[in-house]
């Protein structure tokens, strides 16, 4: 059976390395940064072996937001939404680019007794707010196909 604690743990340190931006798993990451994502941990299907069977593949949904606050210095200040697509640019590339010549992940996934079999954004409503709003946000949700290594 697939932990998915581990599986979200390592998404989260992998968009905060590669993104260079905070990432808070369910809630506001700790700090005052006006710009993070959230990460929520959605849906999962199991498939392969009967369930009896402990080596059985999962494929968990991931929400991934990206959240452009107003600046605390700058009273009547706002987020911005260039700031958010970017963020959801930048969190594609995470999970879904790959290297041209060699058709690899650019950023791997790493889970100790998991390999990764596939990658794909399941949707993506994109901009939540009006850009009239002191918080703007971008919705995307990942997919990712997980067997047992």
């Amino acid at each position: 059976m697939i932990a998915r604690r581990p599986v979200t743990i390592a998404l989260a340190a992998l968009l905060t390395s590669a993104s260079n931006r905070p990432v808070g798993r369910g809630k506001k990451p700790p700090g005052n940064s006006q710009h993070y994502y959230l990460l929520y941990s959605l849906d999962a299907a199991v498939a392969g072996p009967p369930l009896a069977d402990e080596n059985e593949d999962l494929s968990p949904v991931y929400q991934v937001t990206s959240v452009s606050g107003p600046d605390p210095a700058r009273p009547n200040s706002s987020g911005d939404p260039d700031q958010v697509e970017w963020m959801a640019d930048k969190a594609r590339e995470v999970f879904l680019g790959r290297h041209p010549g060699t058709g690899l992940w650019l950023h791997p996934i790493i889970v100790t007794g998991v390999k990764v079999m596939g990658r794909s954004l399941d949707v993506e409503p994109g901009g939540t707010n009006d850009p009239a709003d002191g918080i703007i946000s971008y919705v995307q949700r990942f997919r990712f196909d997980l067997t047992p290594a």
